[in-house]
C-alpha cells in the first residue's frame, strides 16, 4: 500500500508575521520558511505505519513554487521514499490544492492520504475535507490515533465531549491533530541520502487542473492592539465598566 502525504511550505512558526505595506498579503521576502507543523505530524504518522509493515511506500507531495523542493527534501530526509512537486507560481487556494491532490491521487492510487488538519498560515482547515469530497472517499479528521487493519483504518479523534473512534474503509483521507505523535528530527546521514531520492516535478497542466484563484483578497491587516488591563476594587465597579465602557452587558 502507498501512503500519500501532502506537505506545505509556510512561514516558520517562530517568525513574527508582518503585513506588507500595501496590505496585499504577508511579507515573505527574506523570511524563514519551513514545513507546516501539522504536515510534519502527517509525515511522521505515515513513516510509523510503514515501519509497522502497514505500507510499502510513503510519497510526499507539495504544490507551489520551486522553493517547495526544500520542504519535500525535509520529508525525504525524515524517511519518505520519493516526492512529487506540482510546480506553480499561482496563488493556491484550498479548492485548487484539493483538485491538484485529487489528480496526483488518481495517478498514484494510494491506499491512504494523510495530511495535516490545517496550515498555520491561513488556518483554513479545508483541503482534507475537500479532497475527500472530490475523490468520494471516506474521511476521518483531527486524528489523535490511527490503526490500520485489513482494508480499513480505525481512527480516534478528539471532539468536544471527549474521544470518538471511527472505522473507515480504505482508500481514505485522514487529517492529523497535534496529539497524534511527535515528529522525528532528520539526521545528517538521512539529509544527505535525501538529496539522491527521486523528486518528480509536474505542472498543473500535466494533471489537467486549472489552479487559478476563485477568491480575491481585498486587504490584509494586523489585528488591533489590545488595551492594557485595569484593576477594579469590587464587583460593582466591574459590572459598571462592562456595562458603560465595554458595553458587553445591558
Amino acid at each position: 500500500m502507498k501512503i500519500l502525504v501532502p506537505v506545505k511550505r509556510v512561514v516558520d512558526f517562530n517568525v513574527k508575521v508582518r503585513v506588507k505595506a500595501d496590505q496585499s498579503g504577508v511579507e515573505l521576502a527574506n523570511v524563514k520558511m519551513s514545513m507546516n507543523p501539522f504536515c510534519e505530524i502527517a509525515v511522521e504518522e505515515a513513516l510509523k505505519q510503514k515501519e509497522a509493515g502497514k505500507a510499502a511506500e510513503v510519497i510526499a507531495v507539495s504544490c507551489g513554487p520551486t522553493a517547495c523542493q526544500e520542504t519535500l527534501r525535509t520529508a525525504l530526509a525524515m524517511g519518505a521514499d520519493r516526492a512529487i512537486l506540482v510546480e506553480t507560481d499561482v496563488e493556491l487556494q484550498p479548492l485548487a490544492v484539493a483538485k491538484l491532490l485529487k489528480a496526483v491521487a488518481a495517478r498514484e492510487s494510494p491506499g491512504l492520504v494523510i495530511l495535516g488538519k490545517q496550515a498555520i498560515d491561513d488556518d483554513a482547515n479545508q483541503v482534507g475535507q475537500m479532497l475527500a469530497a472530490l475523490l468520494d472517499w471516506p474521511q476521518a479528521v483531527f486524528a489523535s490515533k490511527v490503526e490500520i487493519g485489513d482494508g480499513h483504518a480505525k481512527v480516534t479523534r478528539e471532539i468536544d465531549g471527549g474521544l470518538e473512534t471511527l472505522e473507515v474503509k480504505m482508500p481514505a483521507i485522514v487529517t492529523t491533530d497535534l496529539r497524534l505523535n511527535t515528529p522525528r528530527d532528520a539526521t545528517l546521514p538521512n539529509i544527505m541520502k535525501a538529496k539522491k531520492k527521486p523528486l518528480e516535478t509536474l505542472k498543473p497542466a500535466d494533471l489537467g487542473v486549472d489552479p487559478a484563484p476563485r477568491l480575491k483578497t481585498l486587504k490584509v491587516s494586523e489585528p488591533g492592539k489590545r488595551k492594557a488591563g485595569v484593576m477594579v476594587k469590587d464587583v460593582a465597579e466591574l459590572v459598571d465598566k462592562l456595562r458603560n465602557e465595554a458595553k458587553v452587558i445591558s
